[in-house]
């Protein structure tokens, strides 16, 4: 017989010992969770910009700002008050600059992270199956768009915080999950019903909830009442804007909202047919098949209830926490994404957690029951797993790949939908990116054609006229855009522009004057201004506002041209010449501009120097008539 020998005290364990073998099976659970989540969502990491990318990210001038910290939390300029998110964006930036890839590394990674912390809180609510929880999570189709989008990175943040907080609150450590709660709420503050959150598991826990759950949840409603205001007052103030949006009365909003959580529960059970966008959940007048989900969910309230000493108390902890973090995005209460939808994918991330969580649970339940160790039934719910996991993965990777840019990403979505107008409109703003107008043109028609209401469509279709010469056309839409959104200042710059190019330079300068109200601090806007100004021979407005542009922008190259052009003409030629100059130091050294330097030159007597600039021009414009004439003439004269 083979003795064994006692290890020396002090000495490591051998190495598959007992005491290591959990430690090591946790760690190859782990791995495993993460590679499939990584092989599920990795196509999106090829990903560009996409949607609302460019403004939130890659136009976002506070993230280039290396001075900007203090700013993004104090004065924030953007549409909501998530100042971690923001943060989180202009340490990425500062980084890594310009770079999608590192963009969405940090929301993959987020939301692995969360998928192992659901893993560990299923664990400590005693779910037998926490881990296939945990993995389906890290797999589910309905999770690609708040990670394949990288404006979702509040999403992804404010999860693994909240997450990280409730399994805190679990432990008993309250403080500390107080200030993860925080940290979540300042990243995103749709995790605003955890407090309720916190009453529901502790009446799951106990059957009751008493004083001291109250008392201890009161800290985290302070923090949903506060940080809640402040995101209802930016959706308000600036996020919602001149959108109009279709809320409807007390009637109308609770059909939509019973009708949005049957939507987003089917999603989580079935997540097939998804999009980026997704029609109107009630089209026309109410009806009665419009509140059946309500009956529906009352009868499975009841049903549970009434089971509440069994199964029943999990299942109401399952649904509650769908239903509760639902509540702030079914429509009850007015927020910006409601223009373009009901629903949409990523409101529902954090809600997708407590459907997971109850079919984990379920599963777990029905293979202790049906399916003994060491049975065929346990090896037929084991391959079953396998063949969910996997198609939720391969179903998550194809998605994935919609988000490899703006034209993929819309054009997917037309092959499922293919009368969203906003689809077409994206799609064609895509496309004028990449300089094919024609198929633009196409596109924005083609989203007029589904809503001829569509201010963005008529205001694109106006640009995209424009940049291919038929600025009659270009005219109509613009006013068309502005009739619907009187407060789009780009859109009246830009028919101010196509006014000036047809000649109409009156007509343009109250497009500007008005553009210019709406956005004082604009260079463009400004320079817009003194250009009409100019052309319509109010010489010395025309100068003041040329003057406002290069101090608002002292880079704006084009501006100095348009200044000089200006105190040449009022006879103010020294400055003039200066401004030419310093346009040449630019790189705006084109022949135009080195003609009117050598006229101006020559008006002062600097002969020489104006012969120079002549020479020049002629270098670059060989055939210029007018400029051989005036260098002849300046070489003969005495």
């Amino acid at each position: 017989m083979i003795s064994h020998r006692p290890t020396a005290a002090g000495a490591p364990p051998a190495p598959f010992s007992p005491t290591r073998a959990p430690a090591l099976r946790t760690l190859l659970k782990g791995a495993i969770l993460v590679l499939a989540g990584w092989f599920a969502f990795s196509p999106a990491l090829r990903g560009g910009w996409v949607w609302d990318d460019a403004s939130e990210i890659h136009l976002n001038p506070i993230l280039r700002d290396p001075h900007a910290l203090g700013r993004i939390w104090l004065s924030p300029a953007g549409s909501d008050y998530f100042p971690l998110k923001t943060t989180l964006q202009w340490i990425l930036w500062q980084a890594f600059g310009d770079r999608p890839l590192c963009f969405h590394v940090a929301s993959l990674g987020l939301h692995l992270l969360s998928a192992l912390l659901f893993w560990r809180l299923l664990g400590k609510l005693g779910v037998r199956l926490a881990w296939f929880g945990g993995l389906l999570f890290a797999v589910h189709p309905l999770a690609v768009e708040s990670v394949a989008w990288s404006a979702e990175l509040k999403n992804t943040l404010s999860l693994a915080f909240v997450l990280a907080a409730m399994v805190a609150y679990v432990d008993g450590a309250i403080l500390l999950s107080w200030l993860l709660f925080l940290l979540a709420m300042l990243s995103k503050t749709t995790v605003v019903m955890f407090p309720a959150v916190i009453l529901l598991y502790s009446w799951w826990k106990r059957g009751r909830i008493t004083k001291a759950d109250f008392f201890s949840s009161a800290p985290f409603f302070a923090v949903s009442a506060a940080l809640g205001s402040i995101t209802l007052w930016f959706q308000q103030s600036r996020a919602i804007g001149g959108w109009i949006i279709p809320m409807g009365g007390p009637v109308f909003r609770l059909a939509r909202a019973g009708m949005a959580a049957s939507f987003y529960l089917w999603k989580c059970a079935v997540p097939a047919g998804l999009l980026p966008l997704y029609p109107r959940l009630i089209s026309g007048r109410l009806a009665l098949w419009d509140f059946i989900p309500w009956a529906v969910f009352a009868v499975l309230a009841g049903w549970f209830w009434k089971e509440r000493a069994g199964w029943g108390r999990h299942a109401l902890l399952g649904f509650g926490f769908f239903a509760l973090n639902l509540l702030p995005v079914v429509g009850f209460v007015p927020m910006a994404y409601l223009h373009l939808g009901d629903v949409a994918d990523h409101l529902a991330y954090l809600s997708l957690l407590g459907v997971i969580g109850l079919g984990a649970a379920a599963a777990g339940a029905l293979l202790g029951r049906f399916a003994p160790p060491n049975s065929w039934k346990r090896v037929f719910a084991v391959v079953a797993a396998a063949v969910l996991v996997s198609s939720l993965a391969l179903c998550a990777r194809d998605h994935a790949g919609w988000y490899a840019s703006d034209e993929a990403l819309w054009v997917r979505a037309l092959q499922v939908y293919p009368s969203s107008g906003l689809a077409h409109n994206n799609l064609g703003s895509a496309l004028m990116a990449e300089g094919r107008g024609n198929g633009a043109i196409s596109q924005f028609e083609a989203a007029l054609q589904s809503d001829p209401d569509y201010a963005e469509a008529h205001a694109n279709l106006g640009l995209a006229l424009a940049q291919s010469g038929r600025l009659a056309d270009a005219v109509g839409h613009y006013r068309a855009a502005l009739a619907l959104r009187p407060d789009f200042a780009d859109t009246r710059a830009n028919l101010g522009n196509a006014l000036l190019g047809l000649g109409q330079a009156d007509e343009a300068i109250p497009c500007y004057e008005e553009a210019l109200r709406a956005q004082p601090g604009s260079a463009e806007a400004q320079g817009n201004l003194g250009i009409a100004l100019a052309r319509v021979g109010r010489l010395a407005e025309a100068v003041a506002h040329d003057e406002e542009a290069l101090r608002l922008d002292p880079a704006f190259g084009a501006e100095h041209i348009n200044l000089a052009n200006a105190l040449a003409q009022i006879g103010r030629t020294d400055e003039a010449i200066g401004h030419y100059r310093e346009a040449l130091r630019l790189g705006l050294g084109d022949a135009g501009l080195r003609f009117n330097l050598a006229v101006a030159l020559a008006r002062v007597g600097r002969r020489a120097e104006a012969i120079e600039q002549l020479e020049a021009c002629l270098g670059l414009r060989p055939g210029d008539d007018e400029a051989r004439r005036a260098l002849e003439a300046l070489r003969a004269a005495p």
